[in-house]
C-alpha cells in the first residue's frame, strides 16, 4: 500500500509545474505493451532503446544480460532511466516465463517473410515486443517461444535496421494506434500512485535525509 500522506509531503516539495508534468505523462504511460532486449553488446543502444519507451510511452524496458553485463549509458538514455522501469534478467528462460505470468504474449521482431507486417499487427493482446542485434538477430530460443514475429516494412536494399531504429519506430506506431483504441491500455490508479511515490523521490536532492526525518516525526506503527 502506498502512504498517501507520505507521498503528498513529497509533493509538496515539488514545483506545481513538475506535478503537473507528471500526471500529465502518467495519463499517457502504458504496460499494456512491454519491450525486451536480448544480449545487447553496444551499451548505447540499450540505453537508446530506452529512451524511446520514455519518449513513446512505455513503462517498463526488460534487459537479458545473458553474455553481456552492462551497465545502461546515462548520456545516451538522457534520464530516462528515472521514468522507465528496467526489469533485468540473467537470462532467456527467466524474462520468457516473467512475462509469460504477466499475460504477456511474446512477439519476436524479426525480417523473415512469414512475419506479421507493423501495420497488420493485432494491438488488443498484451505482447512483450523483443529485440536482438542487428547482427545476430534473436536466439532461437526466443524465436522458439515465441507467439508472434513482427517485422518493419522496407522497400530498400538493406534487410535490417539498427536495433534502436527499429525500436523506435515500432514502438511509436503502435503506441500511437493504442491510443486511438479502445483498447484498455492505461496505468491503474494504484500504478499511478506507486510511480507517483517513485518519481517524486527521483526527483528531491537528498531524500535520503528527508525520509529519515519524515519518519522520525511521523513513525510508522
Amino acid at each position: 500500500m502506498i502512504d498517501l500522506d507520505y507521498l503528498a509531503f513529497l509533493e509538496n516539495i515539488l514545483t506545481e509545474n513538475r506535478k503537473a508534468n507528471f500526471l500529465k505523462v502518467l495519463e499517457n504511460r502504458t504496460k499494456h505493451f512491454t519491450v525486451a532486449v536480448e544480449d545487447v553488446y553496444q551499451m548505447h543502444n540499450t540505453s537508446a532503446v530506452m529512451r524511446s519507451c520514455e519518449v513513446f510511452g512505455i513503462q517498463e524496458l526488460n534487459v537479458i544480460e545473458q553474455r553481456f553485463g552492462k551497465r545502461i549509458d546515462k548520456e545516451i538514455a538522457l534520464g530516462a532511466q528515472k521514468w522507465v522501469d528496467i526489469n533485468r534478467f540473467d537470462s532467456v528462460s527467466g524474462c520468457l516465463s516473467d512475462l509469460k505470468s504477466k499475460g504477456y504474449q511474446i512477439i519476436a521482431t524479426t525480417p523473415h517473410e512469414k512475419d506479421c507486417m507493423l501495420e497488420d499487427f493485432d494491438i488488443t493482446k498484451p505482447s512483450a515486443l523483443f529485440f536482438g542485434t542487428e547482427k545476430e538477430g534473436l536466439s532461437q530460443e526466443i524465436m522458439n517461444n515465441a507467439d508472434g514475429f513482427l517485422k518493419i516494412p522496407m522497400v530498400g536494399f538493406t534487410e535490417s535496421l539498427n536495433i534502436s531504429v527499429s525500436a523506435a519506430i515500432i514502438i511509436q506506431s503502435l503506441t500511437n494506434r493504442l491510443r486511438r483504441s479502445d483498447v484498455n491500455w492505461k496505468l491503474s490508479e494504484e500504478e499511478i500512485l506507486v510511480k507517483r511515490l517513485l518519481w517524486a523521490k527521483n526527483s528531491i536532492k537528498d531524500i535520503k535525509r528527508i525520509e529519515e526525518r519524515y519518519y522520525q516525526d511521523n513513525p510508522r506503527d
